[in-house]
């Protein structure tokens, strides 16, 4: 069970006690991400997050860095497209260590001129290191032409050209309109107390204040393109797939379950058919992500030039006769146990059990138990399934990304007219 309080300022905390470990896992979520930036700063949030390891007024970078290292902790952030996320894991008498670390490089960090040109360069390596990696590359592409204009169809890391013009007092008033207790949640799991984690967090940032307006919106229009960029690699990339589900949607467990037994694992449809029965891949896998508002369903694979355009047929035999068929009762009850055996075996490590309660909050307002989840996903029927994926498994809403050693030359719409007309 969880437990949550809201402090005078807004700062939403939630703590899930876990008696029996000797860690502690604790996630400070800003509610603010790629998706909240414009043109002429995009990639501004995953900028803050590198400065936040980059000194403050009590400690140096070095100092940041060996602090939780010296007790045997980790430390590390991350940004997405709707939120940033800085996070701890400690032995549990070290908690007041980490929450010290953390409310220091959130709320008290430099951003001196000679950290941001640093950082700056390491940043625009690092997108050369993105534009080198075709299969992570790729599903950047994919959404790029899937929400073409849209703030979600931009990448998180940004592009070079804004990086490099990134002025300090854009940096400045950006974290300050965002980086407010209002629009934070705190989510700590593990040998815990909840007021105590309550009372160490207001002694700290109690006093501290700032407003939010509220975000309006806008969800976005899917287009439909076919984007193969060539680049001299020895395999094509490829994403295959379409808008999906919002987080909260009503069938949102209907697609995790349907998702799964397409090609979420080595047992999926997928993975069976094109991997292991033919060989014609190395990597095939299909996944969703969701947002507030819209969701994103992908199919992807690594292959040879030679075998896309047989891959891709298979994929879309795959997709229609789910439609058409639905899948096997035995094949159904299987993928409910997987999806609910991988939920419990995860409840056992406390990062896990931090994050669903930070996300869960930023996206949902709640959450949900592992009784709840397991009891959704047990009413998923073959009914539910056949109903979903004659919206979502439509190839003639697919789009198509690519990069390697492959142009399309329409091969793919024939391959579609070949099935469905």
């Amino acid at each position: 069970m969880y437990q949550r309080t809201v402090i005078e300022n807004g700062l939403n905390i939630l703590t899930e006690e876990v008696p029996h470990v000797r860690s502690v896992a604790i996630g400070f979520w800003v509610d603010v991400g790629s998706r909240d930036e414009m043109t002429e700063n995009n990639g501004i949030s995953h900028f803050i997050e590198h400065l936040m390891f980059k000194g403050t007024k009590r400690r140096t970078a070095k100092q940041i860095a060996e602090t939780l290292d010296a007790v045997g902790g980790q430390l590390n952030a991350f940004t997405t497209k709707e939120y940033t996320c800085y996070y701890a894991k400690v032995i549990d008498e070290y908690l007041d260590l980490a929450i010290d670390l953390l409310t220091d490089m959130i709320f008290n960090s430099r951003f001196a001129d000679e950290d941001i040109d640093r950082e700056r360069n390491v940043i625009l390596e690092e997108i050369k290191m993105y534009e080198d990696s075709p299969d992570e590359l790729v599903h950047d592409i994919f959404a790029q032409s899937l929400w073409q204009g849209h703030v979600l169809g931009r990448p998180i890391i940004g592009n070079a050209e804004v990086i490099e013009n990134l002025s300090r007092d854009e940096i400045i008033s950006y974290y300050k309109k965002y980086y407010v207790p209002r629009n934070m949640v705190v989510s700590a799991a593990g040998n815990i107390r909840h007021a105590d984690v309550v009372n160490k967090l207001e002694k700290r940032l109690g006093n501290l204040k700032g407003d939010i307006s509220p975000k309006v919106l806008v969800p976005p229009q899917p287009f439909k393109e076919i984007v193969c960029r060539e680049k001299d690699t020895e395999q094509v990339h490829l994403c295959f797939g379409t808008q999906g589900l919002k987080l909260d949607h009503e069938d949102i467990y209907v697609l995790q379950v349907m998702n799964t037994i397409l090609g979420g694992g080595i047992s999926s449809r997928l993975f069976q058919e094109i991997r292991e029965q033919r060989g014609l891949v190395y990597s095939v896998y299909s996944f969703h992500s969701s947002y507030h508002d819209t969701g994103l369903f992908c199919i992807s694979a690594g292959l040879s030039k030679f075998n896309v355009e047989q891959v891709l047929e298979l994929i879309i035999k795959e997709l229609l006769d789910i439609q058409k068929n639905g899948v096997k009762d035995v094949e159904l009850q299987r993928t409910k146990d997987q999806l609910k055996g991988n939920l419990l075996l995860s409840l056992e490590g406390i990062n896990v059990r931090m994050s669903r309660l930070g996300k869960s909050q930023l996206y949902l307002g709640k959450v949900y138990s592992p009784e709840e989840i397991v009891e959704r996903v047990n009413m998923v029927t073959n009914e539910k399934i056949q109903m979903l994926a004659a919206d979502i498994f439509d190839p003639k809403k697919f789009n198509l990304a690519s990069i390697g050693p492959w142009q399309e030359n329409n091969s793919l719409e024939k391959i579609i007219e070949k099935y469905i007309y």
